[in-house]
């Protein structure tokens, strides 16, 4: 009969819960999930195989969320993938009595508020789903293929400011990644720095 010494599964088991934590990597499977809507319908990123995916971590009460929001720079850029074929998914990981959490109904009325266009917003005041993809900011940009591999993470874009006059002069990276896929050429910039307010994720006891 083996016998394993306790020690040795103490390390099995880290290695285990290492792996399943483990951080999101470009090039690698995008971490599935099962997440409900503003509508309270499911959706489940696996559904959308075969179709390039967008997710942004947003939050209203962020400055950085707004400068790209009043500037109609989130809209513009959601309208021209949704129109494309694009599936853009908004998630929000606020917790309850942070900055940013809303009910389903207050996120629909933003989204109208806003001209925003989103092909849904992902109610996450557990944080499962930010925690999943490592979510840092707001906005937190990523982006999976259809085959369902995670091809950008980071920044929406080169200009980490609240300044409004930036948006006009700065590389927007989630656009090129996108005209990158529609073109078949790997995407130039796969992993940028992302910038704005910290997702404001349910406190750790």
């Amino acid at each position: 009969m083996l016998f394993v010494k306790p020690a040795a599964l103490l390390f099995a088991g880290l290695l285990l819960t290492a792996s399943a934590n483990a951080a999101p990597h470009v090039g690698k499977p995008a971490p599935d999930f099962s997440a409900v809507d503003s509508n309270g319908k499911t959706v489940k990123l696996a559904d959308f195989r075969g179709k390039t995916v967008v997710l942004e971590w947003t939050n209203d009460g962020c400055p950085y969320v707004q400068k790209h929001y009043s500037t109609n720079n989130m809209q513009a850029l959601q309208k021209d993938a949704t129109a494309k074929g694009v599936v853009w998914l908004t998630v929000i990981s606020s917790a309850p009595g942070y900055q940013g959490h809303v009910t389903g109904d207050e996120a629909n009325s933003l989204t109208k508020e806003r001209g925003a266009a989103p092909t849904a917003v992902l109610l996450d005041p557990e944080g499962a789903v930010g925690h999943l993809y490592d979510a840092r900011t707001t906005p937190h940009m990523f982006i999976v293929n259809g085959e369902g591999s995670l091809v950008y993470m980071g920044g929406i874009d080169d200009k980490a400011t609240t300044d409004t006059a930036d948006v006009k002069t700065a590389r927007n990276y989630v656009r090129a990644a996108l005209d990158n896929l529609a073109a078949g050429v790997p995407v130039e910039n796969a992993v940028t720095r992302p910038y704005g307010c910290s997702v404001k994720y349910k406190a750790a006891y």
